[in-house]
């Protein structure tokens, strides 16, 4: 679903975004009673109203250039070019959405795991009220 394009024009870039007419089938798709999109895109505007929720993952930098740093090069976010775009987004938050949950994802993967789970089934129950 993701390649690197312009967030705009699709054309090929660096730039990581999602291909718009996948996200839309799948989200029209009501074969699971739940679907989760997980990563970033540069072009979410295009489709994020889409979604009943989003959660933002956030880390510190230190723990995100950790992370990074366990990438293989061949893996988004492996080359330098790629990490010093990443560093500028990490510190102004540009690419975030501005109405996004928070989740503290430096805790253990369980414990982001079940956060998730928890609001969305908050989530869930403010939708139907």
């Amino acid at each position: 679903m993701a390649y690197q394009g312009d967030p705009e024009t699709g054309t090929r870039t660096e730039n990581h975004i999602w291909h718009v007419d996948k996200v839309k089938a799948l989200v029209a798709n009501q074969d699971e009673a739940v679907t989760f999109f997980c990563g970033g895109s540069r072009n979410f505007s295009k489709f994020i109203d889409l979604f009943d929720g989003v959660f933002v993952l956030e880390v510190d930098l230190d723990t995100l250039n950790r992370r990074l740093d366990e990438r293989p090069e061949n893996e988004w976010g492996g080359k330098n070019t790629e990490r010093e775009l990443i560093a500028r987004l990490h510190q102004t938050k540009e690419d975030i959405p501005k109405n996004g949950i928070i989740i503290d994802a430096t805790l253990p993967i369980e414990h982001v795991v079940d956060e998730i789970v928890r609001q969305s089934e908050e989530n869930k129950r403010q939708r139907q009220i």
